[in-house]
């Protein structure tokens, strides 16, 4: 599916993070994904960050040249969409902790409006924590982990979530954040006995599992993920080892 959508909407959630809405007729699941074309830029790809009927929504750091090309839109601007793609989060996994990391909060927040689950929401600092009145409207408990301990938890996503673990029953913990977050989480449920469903991201230009840049072993994040299982994981060697970067060279995180 492609097709041309008009942003109805933007908003702030952070100094350097905006959140740009607009209708969209399709069906998108917790944890898919859009290829979002910047007219006159490139094309991304952007997890959804909200599903509420037609309207949607992508959640923008500016990191980057295309990021920060978006972030000069506004309401009436035009994009252009394909998608979605990948396959999301399976939300029938029993009682779930879910837990967004910086700007991969934003692919867990459809997560968390479906379930009501309880939801750790981690960030460098204050300023950069983003989404939480969102994840207050749907969740009882919402808790924040910063590293310098401006807000909430003084630690990072992984510490508090082994002490929320310590103190409530859970089946699964879902996740999106950087990779160091999500290997760390997933060597703690490993240990922990717990199960987990972690969205990874790698470099992308097609979406749909025909240019293999987002190879990562021998499965494509953007066709078999973004969203995998801890027994899917455990088979990926390159995770939390490296990526390949535009030309495919692989790029050790050490």
């Amino acid at each position: 599916m492609s097709e041309t959508v008009v942003i109805k909407r933007v908003v702030d959630e952070a100094y350097d993070t905006k959140s740009f809405f607009f209708d969209l007729d399709a069906d998108v699941r917790p944890g898919q994904f859009l290829m979002v074309w910047i007219p006159g830029c490139d094309e991304i790809p952007m997890s959804v960050s909200s599903v509420d009927g037609r309207e949607k929504s992508i959640t923008v750091k500016a990191i980057g040249p295309a990021t920060r090309r978006l972030h000069e839109f506004e309401a009436g601007d035009r994009l252009g969409i394909r998608g979605p793609f990948g396959n999301g989060f399976d939300l029938s996994s029993g009682n779930v902790l879910i837990v967004g990391g910086g700007v991969g909060t934003a692919a867990v927040m459809p997560a968390v409006a479906a379930t009501g689950a309880d939801v750790i929401i981690a960030a460098r600092s204050d300023r950069d924590v983003i989404l939480k009145e969102v994840a207050e409207r749907h969740s009882k408990n919402v808790w924040i982990a910063t590293d310098d301990g401006s807000m909430g938890f003084h630690g990072n996503a992984v510490q508090l979530m082994r002490e929320k673990v310590s103190q409530h029953d859970y089946d699964c913990v879902i996740a999106c954040g950087p990779e160091v977050m999500l290997y760390f989480t997933y060597k703690a449920c490993e240990e922990l006995g717990l199960d987990c469903q972690l969205s990874l991201e790698r470099y992308m230009k097609c979406g749909a599992g025909v240019c293999g840049c987002c190879v990562m072993d021998d499965q494509r994040i953007c066709r078999d993920g973004p969203v995998f299982r801890r027994e899917q994981i455990a088979r990926l060697s390159d995770f939390g080892r490296g990526r390949r970067d535009a030309c495919g060279r692989f790029v050790s995180f050490r």
